[in-house]
């Protein structure tokens, strides 16, 4: 894992670091769309280095969530 500065979360909101490590969690900590039962997507954490806070998470590509036929709909 590699440092990297969050464009999100420039600072920790607890102690004011400004460098993050990015990480994830899969299987049982994936996220899933109502529509689906076995598949799901990496939750992804920004984790500050100097206190060990989870300042932010997110799911990469959150359309991937939506059933194939609902991808393409206009919003």
């Amino acid at each position: 894992m590699n440092d990297y500065r969050d464009p999100y979360v420039p600072r920790c909101p607890y102690c004011g670091g400004t460098r993050m490590v990015e990480a994830f969690q899969t299987a049982y900590g994936a996220v899933s769309g109502t529509g689906h039962k076995l598949s799901g997507r990496p939750l992804y954490h920004s984790v500050c280095l100097k206190c060990g806070s989870v300042v932010r998470s997110f799911v990469k590509e959150p359309e991937m969530l939506l059933k194939r036929r609902d991808r393409n709909r206009e919003e």
